[in-house]
């Protein structure tokens, strides 16, 4: 058979066109046949996936089931607000849970019956101090008989009445003034007197033959308290403290005004030799035998070696219907500040030639869980 060969292989193309069913070419159906497998392969792992996820928690156990939501991780979804959505869902269930056995706890208690699920106690820096070797207990007879005998004892027994006197620094700023202002007003028996040129020795010699009990210098550097300075009259110790977090009475909102009432003095927390000595001697700057019908209660509390000073006033309030004394709430007359100790010293302040019973050592902080008072 003869003819032309275009023509031949133009025809031959035709046939095998007509032969082929319309609508699709083979090359396009080569194209969409691995497209089509790939898609029914992602539908059935994304199923076997959700499947999974249904049937077991996530992976690193870190989210489990809450009140019948999906044990999904939300960082392992990769659209934001999906993940979002489902961290607030699963938030909220937490709460919900919490609420109920809240509920349920009250209820128990107050049915008097046995709790089901008790708190658990939370761990912090304080309830997991390590053990020191100082720490006092309450049956050591040493300790109660070395506090009878220290130069605070007559204090405790009321056989001294505490007469302070108050100073500065050189140059004192005005905002100095307003906080020994404030200072007069929390100690009943206190006086004060300008620093002018004299030395801390100076003062105390002084002070000594005037039959003063204490003496405070309140420190500033650039109008910022810095240090606290105290000595105790006549023979000592002396105590240095970092002065911190200093509030004003005219900046605490709603305070009240201070009484010339003896004070309650409450010491908390000074549970060590050096924090019992140290707490005596804070306590030793007022009056031993308070005045219940001022209701002013001064605080030495301390927590992590931090000393939290606060002034307060009970205060009971009266229901308007029956007339009755309600609860009673605290009323902040301030000042309030924080004390960190840094060195005790033996006798009067002596920066030359003074023997320190204590002092701040960086290699002594090893851990956090570490405390001196």
């Amino acid at each position: 058979m003869s003819g032309n060969p275009k023509k031949r292989s133009r025809a031959s193309s035709e046939g095998a066109a007509a032969a082929a069913p319309t609508g699709a070419s083979p090359a396009k159906k080569r194209r969409e046949r691995p497209a089509s497998a790939s898609a029914s392969a992602g539908a059935s792992a994304a199923a076997a996936s959700s499947s999974a996820a249904a049937a077991s928690p996530a992976p690193g156990g870190h989210t489990k089931p809450v009140s019948g939501l999906i044990a999904v991780q939300p960082s392992s979804i990769g659209n934001k607000l999906k993940r979002q959505s489902m961290w607030l869902k699963v938030k909220g269930a937490k709460e919900d849970l919490r609420s109920k056995e809240r509920k349920q706890r009250r209820k128990e208690i107050a049915e008097g019956l046995p709790v089901s699920k008790p708190v658990q106690a939370q761990k912090t820096l304080d309830n997991t101090r390590e053990a020191d070797p100082t720490m006092v207990q309450a049956d050591d007879e040493e300790f109660v008989a070395d506090e009878a005998q220290d130069e605070f004892a007559s204090y405790f027994r009321g056989d001294v009445e505490p007469k302070i006197i108050i100073t500065s620094c050189y140059h004192p700023s005005k905002v100095m003034y307003e906080f020994i202002r404030d200072l007069l007003y929390v100690f009943p028996n206190s006086f004060y007197y300008k620093r002018m040129n004299y030395t801390v020795a100076q003062i105390s010699e002084a002070a000594k033959k005037r039959g003063y009990t204490d003496l405070l210098i309140v420190n500033e550097d650039r109008k910022q308290f810095n240090a606290l300075t105290h000595v105790h009259l006549p023979d000592g110790p002396t105590a240095y403290y970092k002065l911190s977090n200093v509030t004003l009475c005219k900046d605490i909102e709603g305070h009240g005004r201070t009484t010339s009432h003896q004070p309650e003095v409450i010491l908390n927390n000074f549970v060590t030799r050096l924090g019992a000595r140290v707490g005596r001697m804070l306590g030793a700057l007022l009056h031993q035998q308070p005045d219940f019908k001022g209701r002013r209660v001064v605080t030495f509390h301390n927590q992590r070696d931090f000393i939290f000073f606060r002034h307060h006033r009970y205060v009971f309030d009266k229901d308007e219907k029956t007339g009755e004394l309600g609860k009673a709430r605290l009323q902040q007359l301030g000042p309030k500040f924080t004390l960190k100790l840094r060195w005790l010293q033996h006798g009067i302040f002596d920066p030359s030639h003074g023997e320190l019973e204590w002092t701040q050592k960086k290699e002594n902080d090893t851990s956090r869980r570490k405390f001196n008072l």
